[in-house]
């Protein structure tokens, strides 16, 4: 069954501006509240998408990195991956063992951020995705000047 699902940064929560957003955008999306630390927040969300399968997953920061943690073990369960300022730089090696992610991921990356370093995520999603869409913005970590701007209902329609 189709699910559109959001996954907020690490001090962020499901009560912020982004989860909001989508809260009104999209009354249909889950949007959970992840506490807790990252094996905590990936066992909750493992829970949350037991047997579902035609997923559009967005990730904001930390939530970036669960969405790409989860798509490497569960990659044929997710339909598209949105990814906003993801810390998948601290994807490794050891983590990713040479596995590729070909679904399609779009990334908006801020040039002005100063959390996660773009040149650091760019590089790791170029090694990981295969069916990338890289957008670097003009804007900061928390996409505050394109956020709204980016055409939601074409990437999370369910098809």
């Amino acid at each position: 069954m189709p699910i559109k699902i959001f996954i907020h940064g690490l001090e962020s929560n499901n009560q912020g501006t982004k989860s909001l957003f989508f809260k009104d955008k999209f009354p249909d999306m889950v949007i959970p509240n992840f506490p807790g630390d990252l094996q905590a927040r990936m066992e909750k969300l493992e829970d949350i998408l037991a047997g579902k399968s035609g997923i559009r997953l967005v990730g904001s920061s930390f939530g970036g990195l669960m969405g790409a943690l989860f798509a490497l073990k569960y990659q044929s369960r997710i339909e598209k991956m949105v990814l906003l300022a993801p810390a998948i730089h601290k994807l490794g090696p050891e983590i990713c063992r040479g596995k590729k992610i070909s679904i399609p991921v779009f990334i908006y990356h801020g040039n002005a951020d100063e959390i996660i370093p773009l040149e650091g995520v760019k590089s790791a999603a170029e090694k990981i995705f295969t069916n990338l869409s890289f957008h670097e913005v003009d804007d900061d970590h928390s996409l505050h000047k394109t956020f709204k701007g980016i055409d939601w209902d074409s990437l999370l329609r369910l098809c």
